[in-house]
């Protein structure tokens, strides 16, 4: 089937616009997630397992480098979240000890967990690994670590901007001379570098690589492929209730992109751990909701009609359904059920406040949409600034951070629903947003633009303003801005913290799932690729052996 198996369309008589449908037609619900004993059993192996990595890790504990390698290797199998006291622990004495090592994968290693975990490090460190060239001295090993670590600068640290470009193009020229497995270690970090990466992808991938090492751990090894596997049984049961709830709506709304494996994958993205289960779903939910307003908006009301939802919105009461032409009330009546299910389940845990908060959210973002539709039925060109500060609200970005707040329960407090609420945004969500914005428009002004009348994209603005012909240019300067703003969201993760570290962890997640859905200047969730088919294939759908 082809990406673009269909055109979407909007006109001013409300034609229908057809996303390409669903790519997974109804094999979703084959899915048979483990009876309860197997998950028993599956809990009790890694209760006992646990124990005896906890004993490795503070046993490890007068063996810095060794230590610090073991806390790598949990990360990257996905099950860090089952040691996060001793792993906080050990890093805090890894910190406070004075650091004078000449082996740059060590001190990459340890600069990039250390600046992961909040912690201040100096970029200091990789000055005596510069050579006379300019370039960095080292191994494969070293250069591929130094990558890594590249991606956790922030802003004035010219020697890690320097490291990145350096490292980008010595792996690229290298990944073809190389042989299994480092061919492939190479190519998936330059594919996806670890910080920019979301857990369930790279746990699965790191699981089975990890394999391979001849000085593996089988107690770590045997461990990871337990949790995985249970842990996916659990997101299968989780993606099973959002599709059947988001099938129900989209009967009535068939004009808006069926996508609700693409919205649980965003949400598995965004966390990953066990204990969010119930905000995973709240979220995909979420996501689904916010993903049909903006298919209303974007491809299908006319502007009278959207003139009209955007009072009714505004006004949030179901006595406005009557004052909205016939098609467009069940997108209306789906968004205020949706939320009134939210506060019916948080109101059991004493937290239907933070509905309100979603709600304020909302009303922002459809104000933000009708601009862009008054913009786009005037034929009007804003300026990159301009078309930003309403783009930056329009997608969605904070009404989905905010609803990713929803189910984590104490962890989100009422003030870190005032921090997130806050106007103008906070450093971080918009840096976030940010990333998520311009990725999303350069993988899809193309195809918005041929398909039908849109509002310009970010792409288009920035053409505009500085007079730029070269799209490719436009795409640069814009893919900088995105690297740009990656510094901004690491600043923000550095101690002390604004808001508890979980909170956080959202828009940063919001903006690993930007970077692995708009990958390669494509959308991979509005026009699913072959890639993102087998990254979700590879996490909810098949085990690890």
């Amino acid at each position: 089937m082809s990406t673009y198996d269909a055109v979407a369309t909007k006109n001013e008589t409300t034609a229908v616009p057809v996303f390409h449908p669903c790519r997974w037609g109804e094999h979703i619900f084959t899915l048979s997630p483990l009876p309860q004993e197997i998950r028993g059993q599956m809990e009790q192996d890694i209760k006992e397992l646990k124990e005896l990595i906890k004993m490795e890790l503070l046993e490890s504990s007068n063996k810095p480098k060794e230590q610090l390698e073991l806390i790598d290797t949990i990360e990257r199998l996905g099950v860090a979240y089952h040691f996060e006291e001793e792993i906080e622990e050990a890093l805090q004495q890894l910190h406070a000890i004075h650091h004078d090592q000449d082996d740059l994968y060590y001190i990459s290693l340890r600069f990039r967990i250390l600046r992961q975990h909040g912690f201040h490090a100096s970029s200091d460190v990789f000055k005596k690994s510069k050579d006379d060239e300019g370039g960095f001295k080292g191994e494969l090993r070293d250069i591929l670590s130094l990558y890594e670590a590249s991606h956790v600068r922030i802003h004035e640290e010219t020697i890690l901007d320097e490291a990145a470009e350096f490292t980008t193009t010595y792996l690229k020229s290298m990944v073809t001379k190389l042989i299994s497995p480092l061919a492939e270690q190479v190519a998936h970090a330059l594919h996806q570098p670890l910080h920019k990466g979301i857990t369930a992808i790279e746990a699965r991938y790191h699981t089975c690589s990890y394999e391979q090492e001849p000085s593996h751990s089988t107690t770590l090894l045997r461990f990871a492929k337990l949790d995985f596997n249970l842990q996916q049984s659990l997101h299968q049961q989780e993606l099973i209730d959002v599709a059947r709830w988001w099938k129900r709506i989209h009967a009535k709304i068939p004009y808006a992109r069926d996508r609700s494996i693409e919205a649980y994958f965003w949400a598995l993205g965004t966390y990953y751990e066990p204990q969010y289960s119930s905000a995973r779903v709240i979220l995909a939910k979420m996501i689904l909701i916010i993903q049909m307003m903006d298919d209303t908006y974007d491809a299908y009301g006319t502007f009278e009609s959207l003139d009209l939802l955007t009072q009714a919105i505004n006004r949030w009461e179901y006595s406005c359904i009557c004052d909205l032409p016939e098609d467009i009330r069940c997108s209306y009546q789906a968004v205020l059920e949706t939320f009134d299910d939210f506060e019916q389940q948080l109101a059991k845990q004493g937290r239907s406040f933070s509905v309100d908060y979603a709600r304020k959210q909302m009303k922002r973002n459809t104000k933000a949409w009708f601009q862009e539709a008054k913009w786009c039925h005037e034929k009007y060109i804003p300026t990159y600034d301009e078309h930003l500060k309403i783009a930056l609200e329009s997608m969605g970005h904070v009404v989905g951070v905010v609803g990713s707040y929803l189910g984590m329960r104490k962890t989100a407090n009422e003030e870190a629903f005032e921090w997130v609420s806050q106007n103008p945004m906070p450093k971080p969500v918009k840096a976030s947003a940010i990333i998520f914005r311009l990725m999303n428009d350069v993988g899809g002004h193309k195809y918005e633009q041929s398909s039908r009348d849109h509002v310009a994209s970010s792409v288009e603005c920035y053409m505009k303003q500085h007079d730029i012909k070269d799209e490719k240019q436009a795409y640069e300067v814009l893919e900088k801005q995105v690297e740009d703003a990656w510094k901004d969201v690491n600043q923000a993760l550095l101690q002390p913290y604004e808001v508890p570290k979980p909170c956080l962890d959202r828009p940063l997640n919001f903006a690993r799932m930007a970077n692995v859905m708009y990958k390669d200047r494509n959308d991979g969730y509005t026009h699913v690729t072959n890639t993102i088919m087998h990254k979700v294939v590879s996490v909810l759908v098949h085990p690890i052996p």
